[in-house]
């Protein structure tokens, strides 16, 4: 039996909250022949707390909204220039464990940075992707009966100075980088045509880039 497709949807820049709710109510309406998406998109400027996450991690927000999430891990923060990536996934049907989803993410985001000749690594104990000990990639999952939303956040070219007003991740002092930051001139849209490729590969899923490519943001996250 063929596996139902991954639809790729390339939303463009969107408000966190709205998205969020999106991804929840596709997640809870979802049945058992509901093909798998993947959504590519960046975030206006927000920072999003996890279910781990401790209030002394937030130092200085200023204008810049803290939103308590479901996700996993802890404070982290979303901005222009940050690929947001956001696999919703039937990982029952796909017998894929979350750990290994996890894996997979990392092993997608490290290939992709060696496609540039750098040498992407992970961290015993805490999820993402590193460049020589700055972290490049965060990710956080939520599972819910079996199907998982939210995602990886992967810095390509951003302002990073909003992590210097929170402890990222939870750990202070945690340096942060780019691709722009280490010399490679790209764009999140291109970076998210590779790692869509590159999931589509881990995964085994026919991809089917055009259903999404032409729906305005509004009916791709159910707001109209």
């Amino acid at each position: 039996m063929n596996r139902p497709p991954l639809i790729i949807r390339r939303l463009g820049r969107v408000d966190y909250l709205e998205t969020w709710q999106a991804m929840r109510e596709f997640t809870d309406r979802r049945d058992a022949g509901t093909a798998d998406e993947l959504w590519l998109l960046e975030h206006d400027p927000v920072y999003t707390q996890g279910l781990a996450g401790k209030p002394e991690h937030v130092l200085a927000p200023g204008d810049i909204p803290v939103i308590q999430t479901d996700r996993g891990g802890q404070i982290t923060y979303h901005g222009p220039g940050q690929l947001v990536a956001y696999p919703l996934l039937d990982l029952e049907r796909l017998s894929l464990g979350v750990r290994t989803l996890v894996a997979t993410l990392e092993a997608c985001v490290i290939d992709l940075l060696a496609e540039h000749g750098i040498s992407g690594a992970r961290k015993t104990g805490a999820p993402g992707v590193y460049v020589d000990g700055a972290k490049i990639a965060s990710i956080g999952l939520k599972v819910r009966r079996g199907r998982s939303f939210h995602g990886l956040a992967f810095n390509i070219d951003m302002d990073l100075e909003p992590f210097s007003r929170i402890n990222p991740c939870g750990y202070a002092g945690q340096p942060m980088t780019s691709l722009a930051l280490l010399g490679v001139e790209t764009t999140p849209e291109a970076v998210g045509n590779r790692l869509a490729t590159a999931l589509e590969a881990a995964l085994g899923l026919d991809v089917e880039r055009a259903c999404a490519d032409d729906e305005p943001t509004s009916a791709a996250l159910g707001t109209d």
